[in-house]
C-alpha cells in the first residue's frame, strides 16, 4: 500500500471532521442561542464544548500530523508557496482557537451551567457569544481558504 495515499486519506478524514464540526457546531449554537431559552442554550453550550474538544481537536490533530508527512513528497513544508500558505492559514486558525474561542467557550460553559434553570440568559453570555461568533467566523473561513491552496496548489 502506498503510504502517501494512506496519509492523504487520514488527512482528508481530518479535514472533514474538522470543517464539518466547526461549521455544524456554529450553526446549531446560533439556532440554540436564538431560542432565548436558558435550558436549550445551556445544553447547546455544553455540546459545543464536548464536540469541539472531541471532533475539532481530533480533526486538527490528523491534519497537523499527516500534513507535514505528506509535504515531504513535494520537497518539504517550505518547498512550495501553496504549502506555506496552507500551513500559515491553519496555524492562524489554531491561534484564534487557542487565544479566543476556547477561553470564551469555557467561560460560556461555566455561565451556562449556572443559568440553565433560570429565567434569563445573562447579558455577559450574549456578549461572549458575539465574540465567539465573530472569531469563529474568521477561524472557519481561514481553513476554507486553506482548502483552495491544498486542492489547487497554485504557484
Amino acid at each position: 500500500m502506498d503510504t502517501y495515499l494512506l496519509l492523504k486519506s487520514l488527512h482528508v478524514l481530518g479535514v472533514v471532521i474538522f470543517l464539518g464540526n466547526i461549521i455544524v457546531t456554529a450553526l446549531w449554537k446560533a439556532i440554540a442561542d436564538r431560542t432565548g431559552s436558558p435550558a436549550i442554550v445551556a445544553y447547546a453550550q455544553r455540546l459545543v464544548t464536548i464536540t469541539d474538544f472531541v471532533f475539532t481537536a481530533l480533526g486538527a490533530a490528523l491534519i497537523a500530523i499527516t500534513g507535514p508527512m505528506m509535504a515531504e513528497r513535494f520537497g518539504g513544508v517550505g518547498a512550495a508557496s501553496w504549502l506555506l500558505w496552507g500551513i500559515g492559514l491553519f496555524i492562524a486558525s489554531g491561534i484564534i482557537w487557542v487565544i479566543v474561542l476556547i477561553p470564551v467557550q469555557i467561560m460560556q460553559a461555566r455561565m451556562a451551567r449556572r443559568f440553565a434553570t433560570q429565567a434569563e440568559i445573562p447579558l455577559q453570555y450574549r456578549r461572549l457569544s458575539t465574540v465567539w461568533n465573530a472569531a469563529g467566523a474568521v477561524a472557519t473561513l481561514l481553513p476554507l481558504f486553506n482548502r483552495y491552496f491544498m486542492v489547487f496548489k497554485p504557484t
